[in-house]
Order: C-alpha cells, then sequence, then structure tokens
C-alpha cells in the first residue's frame, strides 16, 4: 500500500479512462498525485472518485497560460515532481481527404505541440531520478485509414521520446512511453461515435487483435508504473500494450 509513499505524480488528462486508472494505481501505492481536466463535470466526477489523496484541477492542454499555471500549483503544493505521464492527447477519424488544416493542426498540437512544450515547463522541479511518460498509440506504427494526422503526431510523440531521453540524461530524469491499442475507455464516444458503432468496432478490434479482447485502462496502468518506478535501467523506450497487435 506504501509503494509509492513520498513520490509525486502529475497526471495530465486523467480525468477518464487510462489517466484516471493510473490515478488510482499511484494513490492506492501512497504517492501523491495531481490530475489534470478540461470538463467541469469529469473533473468533479474525478474528485469524487479519488478522494482526497488526489488534486483534480481544470487545465487546458492548448493553453500556455494554463501551462504556467499549473507549472506554479505543482511547484506549491508537491514541491518536486518525481513522475510526469503526458497522457492528454485527442483523436478523430477523419480520412486524409477531409482533413482540413484546423483538423490538422488541432490533431498535431494536441498530440505533439502541447506534450512538447508541457514537459519543458515541468522538468525544472523534477529531480534525479524521476521519470517522464508519454503516452503513445500504435497507430504511430500501423497503417490505419482515417488517422494520417493522429497517427503522424502520436510518431513524431515516439520520436521526442528518444530525444528527450537523451537530453534528459545529465539531469537523471528518464524518458519512455507506452503504446496502448485498443483499449475500453470512453475516447470513441468523445469522438461523437454511437454507441452501437462502438460495439461494432470492438467486436472487430478484437478479431484482429491476437489476444481476442480488448485491453483495460488498469493494464495501461501498470506499464506506467513500471516506466514510472520500476525501470531504472531503461530510457528512450515505447513499450506496446495491444494484445501483441503491433508484434505478432
Amino acid at each position: 500500500m506504501d509503494r509509492y509513499k513520498g513520490k509525486t505524480v502529475l497526471i495530465t488528462g486523467g480525468t477518464s479512462g487510462i489517466g484516471l486508472a493510473t490515478a488510482k494505481l499511484f494513490i492506492r501505492e501512497g504517492a501523491q498525485v495531481i490530475v489534470t481536466g478540461r470538463t467541469p463535470a469529469t473533473i468533479e466526477e474525478a474528485q469524487t472518485e479519488l478522494g482526497e489523496n488526489a488534486i483534480v484541477i481544470h487545465s487546458d492542454a492548448t493553453s500556455f497560460s494554463d501551462m504556467d499555471s499549473l507549472f506554479e500549483q505543482v511547484r506549491e503544493t508537491l514541491g518536486k515532481l518525481d513522475v510526469l505521464f503526458v497522457n492528454a492527447g485527442l483523436a478523430r477519424r477523419v480520412s486524409f481527404e477531409a482533413t482540413t488544416e484546423e483538423a490538422y493542426d488541432e490533431m498535431l498540437d494536441l498530440n505533439f505541440k502541447v506534450p512538447y512544450f508541457i514537459v519543458q515547463k515541468l522538468v525544472p522541479i523534477m529531480p534525479e531520478g524521476s521519470s517522464v511518460i508519454f503516452t503513445t498509440s500504435i497507430a504511430n506504427v500501423k497503417g490505419m485509414p482515417s488517422s494520417s494526422a493522429y497517427s503522424a503526431a502520436k510518431a513524431a510523440l515516439r520520436s521526442l521520446t528518444r530525444s528527450l531521453a537523451t537530453e534528459l540524461l545529465p539531469r537523471g530524469i528518464r524518458v519512455n512511453a507506452v503504446s496502448p491499442g485498443p483499449i475500453e475507455t470512453p475516447i470513441l464516444g468523445k469522438m461523437g461515435i454511437p454507441k452501437e458503432a462502438i460495439d461494432q468496432i470492438y467486436v472487430k478490434m478484437t478479431e484482429m487483435v491476437p489476444m481476442k479482447r480488448i485491453g483495460q485502462p488498469e493494464e495501461i496502468a501498470k506499464a506506467v508504473a513500471f516506466f514510472a518506478f520500476d525501470s531504472t535501467y531503461t530510457t528512450g523506450a515505447e513499450l506496446p500494450v495491444d494484445g501483441g497487435w503491433t508484434q505478432l
């Protein structure tokens, strides 16, 4: 219960799905956790679920002034940051022909530009031995339809994992990435896909995944925890948690 006692964690995009499951895991093990979100309703729900050992705050990932405020709040509340889990992102299914400049910019901003600068903002309060973890996606290695801008952004994030791992070595900060396959989260609903269509997508994906099932957010959380504290001789790596889809 106290494996992570005294450790401090920030999770961006942590009010549902993978981020929320990861926050619960860290809290169970005694860590102090700050979680960010953008939607008032989910922020309130997450605070209720996580309880008094977490602080759930509103922070718009696309706002640089919000990034500055987040840095100040983390520094004042936690003092230092042992784990930065950069999980906030956005996926939309849009064909190549239908992708507008606005849609392209949205995908690249939320899935690459924002992670880049949120790490830049928070590194000054990360001590030696701390860890940065990005959420990438199997889309960065699979040629998937209607996801060209999203896939490109996640591929850029995978590349950034390596570059930052090298740059932050002198500070003793490890940088790794977790690459989820199909995971049962609210993300498809947030994309505006009806429940009946989501069920069909899950059936189709289950057939394609070698392990023949959809993953759970808790399974990604375990991979994040491994990179956060246990993988002391690993940096620059990406761990697929995808039922073998990209490996078999």
